[in-house]
């Protein structure tokens, strides 16, 4: 391996993505046991290495040279093989002060709270400090010298302007879960959550509920590869590719979400998108038939509609946690609040707006299978579908003009994670 990334669990890493695009290079995922570390290191096969947890300040006794911003945060994440000496650099600290400044939450002045205790806090701490943060507290499980735990946090500290979130909580594949509640803190001004995957974890979307500046980790793991390419070759890249790096990943991992009514035209609009735009499609239904074994009104008739929609609620939980594909939801899946913030984590929700009299009843559709129960079912979820969709395409048009307008508001905008 010339260049490239080493950590413990690396499955679905975005970095050998963002490298390909910096500069003409090729760039491996190398997963190390912890009994592998050393011999690695000790090699030295490698020109340039970027690392991960947990190995980021477990290679610091192999380096001969450390500069003077690692050596004060106590982490590195970027390793140069200059002729066999082996330089150590942290471009966590400018990728994540790129974001910051990028996001526009303002620092200074204000009491910031980080959550975690592991080397990427030690970086969280040094950019919080150099943006003029007035106090930088950590938390842990166990409290120790300097850090106090979570529940200290909220009990002692709930007047924190800024919330930094350093754990792997909400990560992939465990997509659930929130270090702290961003609603215990009442002067709450910024959130930032250093985790890429998915693009939106809890954390990040419950501040955005509470109208509160929050932002994902990708635009830092972009800086921090470009920083790192610098260290590689010795050369600067234009500070703008990394917004055209951003923009690209996140197109390239959003997922396209179709909710609406059944029969409105989910699953041939998705089987559309998925050939013109060459992405995987998933029916949340057809995943249900398929774990079960079992057809959708077999289901309803003998374990009943609440039976139905554990199973795709699980089904909705499992695609959720899919990056750059084509989701197409049942009818119902509006009804269940958790179903939606799942799929949001890496979705964008677009809402087929077909009117009732179009919507033709099927008997292989349970709380559709009459006109009647149609416009039960219709003026039940509107309100549901209206709410909770990113953007509501007019489905009353043919096919074309429908799939048109999808992908032209999908490929043309400015995203943000």
């Amino acid at each position: 391996m010339e260049y490239g990334l080493i950590g413990e669990h690396l499955p679905h890493s975005f970095s050998p993505e963002i490298h390909k695009r910096i500069g003409n290079y090729k760039y491996e995922i190398k997963e190390l046991r912890p009994e592998e570390l050393d011999s690695f290191l000790t090699e030295r096969d490698f020109k340039g290495i970027n690392v991960t947890i947990p190995y980021k300040q477990a290679v610091i006794p192999y380096l001969d040279e450390i500069d003077e911003a690692a050596k004060s945060i106590g982490a590195v994440n970027t390793i140069v093989n200059k002729n066999g000496r082996l330089f150590g650099y942290n471009t966590d600290f400018g990728g994540l002060k790129a974001l910051f400044e990028r996001t526009g939450i303002s620092v200074f002045g204000k009491k910031a709270v980080i959550f975690g205790n592991g080397g990427t806090s030690h970086t969280a701490e040094a950019v919080l400090k150099s943006l003029g943060a007035q106090t930088v507290l950590k938390t842990d499980l166990v409290p120790s010298e300097g850090v106090i735990t979570n529940e200290e946090a909220v009990l002692k500290h709930s007047d924190a302007e800024i919330l930094v979130n350093t754990t792997p909580m909400g990560m992939f594949p465990r997509l659930s879960g929130m270090a702290a509640d961003p609603s215990d803190f009442k002067n709450l001004e910024g959130v930032i959550d250093v985790v890429y995957n998915p693009l939106r974890t809890d954390f990040i979307q419950k501040a955005d509920s509470l109208g509160i500046p929050a932002k994902g980790g990708l635009y830092m793991l972009v800086m921090q590869a470009i920083l790192a390419s610098e260290h590689f070759f010795g050369e600067k890249v234009p500070k703008e590719k990394a917004e055209s790096i951003y923009q690209e990943l996140l197109r390239m991992k959003k997922n396209i979400v179709l909710i609406g009514m059944p029969a409105c035209g989910k699953t041939t609009i998705g089987k559309l998108l998925s050939e013109q735009l060459e992405r995987p499609l998933f029916d949340s239904d057809e995943v249900i038939i398929e774990k079960s074994g079992r057809t959708i009104p077999d289901i309803f008739e003998k374990d009943g509609e609440k039976a139905f929609r554990k199973l795709e609620s699980e089904a909705i939980f499992e695609l959720s946690g899919k990056t750059g594909v084509i989701i197409a939801t049942g009818g119902g899946a509006v009804l269940d609040p958790e179903n939606i913030r799942n799929l949001s984590k890496n979705g964008k929700i677009y809402f087929l707006d077909r009117p009732v009299d179009s919507l033709i009843p099927t008997d292989d559709r349970p709380t559709a299978s009459t006109a009647e129960a149609i416009k039960k079912r219709f003026e039940e979820r509107y309100p549901l579908y209206k709410k909770y969709a990113d953007k509501i395409i007019d489905a009353s048009f043919g096919i074309d003009e429908v799939l048109n307008n999808i992908k032209e508001d999908f490929l043309n905008e400015s995203f943000s994670d």
